[in-house]
Formats: structure tokens, C-alpha cells, sequence
């Protein structure tokens, strides 16, 4: 679900410039990387380390297949976009940080294996992975029932669909939980997204009232979607619950978070019939069991969206869910 910063791309670099704008600190929930002053490195990563003593658990390890433990790699393909999720605390050219990438490498850990991360834009991920490219695709992936037809998801969060507002902005109120409140308005979201596709499955919402319909603009990168909110270029933004909260609790930012919209569970991707996601489950609950999941969550601030046990190919969340 998240809004990736492409590693392969120039906008990578631009938008680690325009963090300004973002101003995040990766310490609670919410979208984006920045700091107070223009061009200085993005804010500094919580300096606890609770991935460093996860060991690897034999029992665990045992259920992958045999040439993944005999080749050791787990190749990741990872949409770096911003806190708490994944970032660039220390610019593009750095290390990421952020609750993805703790428990990626956790799991990783559990199950003996070296991390290869192999930066990619948010949208090419899913695709890449029935092609083989990648093991394993990581990105806030929402668990819905259109993905469940070609990516198996081992689950590991619950987080979902939220709206935010420039600060001050108070036409929608304090939430949204109806499409139809936002007839007439630009709406600024992520490429490939969960948010993108549930705009667009009911863009007849308006029409069906007798009221002008909303407009989606799509962006790339976290950046340029709230540049073009306090601009006045979009209205309002459709991102992540954990992020536009992360987000709208610094100040710089300027924005306002408007509740959660939808739940979804959110796991890390594979191709369809992998034979990793016996072992990635097992690796999760391990961490949850252990008390290595909670010290990742307390570590990013998304305590909120723990869950208790890791599960395969979950259905997808009704709003009634």
C-alpha cells in the first residue's frame, strides 16, 4: 500500500531533497521522512536494535525448501518509501530503516538466511515476483481478494486505508467514512495501490447522488502527493493508516489525519503456490511468541496494528470486518 521512493529512479534523490516538506521522525505513525532544515539528512532512526538477538531457530528453518537453505540469499524485493514503514533515514545512498525492514530481517534471521534487498518502485513489485526475480516482496502490501488470485501473502500487520487534509482544512470534518464526501474534491494517492483501486471500483458513487464526481491524481512518491496537497493542487490524500498518522503528527508536515477509512491486513508477497510461506509464518509467530514482534512495533510506533498470530491467504477485510 505504501507510496515507494524508487531506487532505481532520479525521484529517489528528489524526494529525499524535498523531505523538508515531510519533516517525519520515525517514532510514530504516519507517511513520509524529512527534517526541520533544507537539504540536511532525513531524521535519524530509533536507536534500539531488537532484531540484533534473533537467532536462528532450527525447527523454523527446517520448513523451507531445500535449495533456499542451501543458497542461504532470501532475495527481497522492497519498496523503501517512508516511516515507520521503510525510509531513508540517512539519504538514498544509505541503509533504509523502518518496520518492514526489522522484520524482514528478523524473519530472515529465524530462518538462517541472508538478506539480499533489491530496491523497487511499489508498482513493479507483485508482478516481479511470479517472474522469479524476487523470493519475497515487501511494501505494506494490503491483503485483497484481487491480489489473493496471484500472490500468496504471509501476514505480519494490520494496518489499511486513511485520509488526510492540509492542516486547518476542516470541509470533511475530523473522518471519513464515505466515499461520497469527497464528490467534487481532488483526490491524491499512490500508483498500484490499494487506494487507487478502491477509488476507482466506486467512482460512480457521486454520479449515483446526482453530485459532481471526485478526481484521482496518481503519484509515485510520497513526496510529490503532499507537495501537490499544500499546494493546493489536490485536496486531500488516500494513503496508509499507520503513515498519515506517522505524518500528521509532525508538525512540519501540516497535515491532518482524517481516521481510518478501511482495515486490511498487510503480509509479506510471494508468487502463488510458494513453497516459502509455511516457513515465513512460522517465522513470524516465533517473533510474536517471543516478544521480538512487539519490541519492533513499540520501536516504530505501530502498536496499534499488532497482530496475534501470522496467517496464510487471509481474506480480505469487509468494511463490516
Amino acid at each position: 500500500m505504501n507510496l515507494p521512493l524508487p531506487g532505481t529512479r532520479p525521484g529517489r534523490v528528489a524526494a529525499w531533497v524535498l523531505a523538508p516538506l515531510l519533516a517525519l521522525t520515525a517514532c510514530g505513525p504516519g507517511t513520509g521522512d524529512g527534517t526541520a532544515a533544507a537539504g540536511a539528512p532525513a531524521s535519524a532512526a530509533p536507536s534500539q536494535d531488537p532484531v540484533a538477538a534473533v537467532r536462528e531457530v532450527d525447527s523454523v528453518a527446517a520448513l523451507l525448501p531445500a535449495e533456499v537453505r542451501e543458497a542461504g540469499t532470501l532475495r527481497i524485493g522492497s519498496a523503501i518509501g517512508s516511516p515507520p514503514g521503510a525510509y531513508y533515514p540517512d539519504g538514498p545512498d544509505k541503509a533504509p530503516a523502518g518496520q518492514d525492514i526489522d522484520l524482514a530481517d528478523a524473519v530472515a534471521k529465524v530462518l538462517g538466511l541472508k538478506v539480499e534487498r533489491q530496491d523497487a518502485s511499489f508498482e513493479t513489485i507483485l508482478p516481479a515476483l511470479g517472474s522469479g526475480k524476487y523470493d519475497v516482496g515487501t511494501g505494506n502490501f494490503g491483503v485483497t481478494a484481487e491480489r489473493l488470485r496471484t500472490i500468496d501473502f504471509v501476514t505480519y500487520i494490520n494496518d489499511g486505508q486513511g485520509f488526510a487534509v492540509r492542516e486547518g482544512d476542516t470541509a470533511l470534518g475530523t473522518r471519513v467514512t464515505r466515499l461520497t464526501q469527497l464528490c467534487g474534491l481532488t483526490i491524491g494517492t499512490g500508483a498500484g495501490t490499494t487506494f487507487e483501486a478502491t477509488l476507482t471500483a466506486q467512482r460512480d458513487v457521486c454520479a449515483e447522488e446526482g453530485r459532481k464526481p471526485y478526481e484521482v491524481k496518481v503519484y509515485s512518491e510520497n513526496a510529490a502527493t503532499l507537495t501537490a496537497l499544500q499546494q493546493g493542487r489536490i485536496d486531500v490524500i488516500m494513503s496508509t493508516i499507520n503513515g498519515l498518522r506517522h505524518q500528521a503528527a509532525q508538525p512540519a508536515s501540516r497535515t491532518t489525519f482524517l481516521g481510518e477509512y478501511h482495515r486490511l491486513d498487510v503480509g509479506f508477497a510471494f508468487k502463488k503456490g510458494s513453497p516459502l510461506t509455511r516457513a515465513f509464518r512460522a517465522a513470524v509467530d516465533h517473533l510474536i511468541d517471543d516478544g521480538t514482534y512487539a519490541r519492533i512495533l513499540a520501536k516504530w510506533g505501530t502498536t496499534a496494528s499488532a497482530i496475534d498470530a501470522s496467517r496464510i491467504n487471509p481474506p480480505e477485510h469487509t468494511p463490516e470486518s
